[in-house]
């Protein structure tokens, strides 16, 4: 399965992927290290990024967590990542997290992923409703889910502790299916 969008594409995480997910994120490690501590650190040489794939491809048939990439169609590198993560299939609801290489930034590249995978969530999985939560200074985020149509809902207090930080105070934005049942 993949998902088309201008000149990029969507496409699950597959193990050929472990290679070219460790250059995505030591070549984005400073982008990475605040909010995407775990998988920055479960991708630093090819031999994790190997092991980490090769979980996230299971987790991706099990339906435990979604994880795609972000690709061009004219260069093979990966530019992105969305996760649908955090899945409750009784309550029908889901966390979408996302990030873009630097070299990317500012292309609406993750709004309009984000807006596939949003998509995808509704028609494939029925889910009523997709949140993302993201720290108010991390202002091109905010972006993607203001543009993606989530709304803002409350502040979590202490929901996020990066790497040798305090917790901080998390923005929750909230989407909802409107053709679910």
């Amino acid at each position: 399965m993949v998902l088309n969008f201008d000149a990029y594409y969507l496409e699950p995480i597959h193990e050929k992927h472990a290679w070219g997910l460790c250059d995505f994120v030591t070549s984005n490690a400073d982008r990475l290290k605040r909010y995407f501590p775990l998988t920055l650190a479960a991708n630093l040489t090819p031999e994790l990024a190997t092991i980490f794939t090769h979980k996230k491809v299971k987790e991706f048939h099990t339906k435990e967590e979604f994880l795609f990439i972000i690709r061009s169609n004219s260069e093979k590198n990966i530019l992105g990542m969305v996760y649908l993560k955090e899945l409750n299939w009784e309550t029908k609801q889901g966390e979408l997290a996302y990030c873009i290489g630097y070299t990317e930034e500012g292309k609406g590249i993750a709004s309009k992923a984000v807006q596939n995978i949003t998509d995808w969530t509704f028609k494939e999985h029925s889910l009523k409703t997709l949140q993302i939560i993201v720290h108010k200074t991390n202002v091109a985020s905010i972006k993607v889910a203001q543009k993606c149509n989530f709304t803002w809902q409350k502040t979590l207090p202490k929901e996020h502790t990066p790497p040798n930080e305090n917790p901080l105070d998390m923005e929750l934005y909230e989407r909802y299916n409107s053709t679910s049942k």
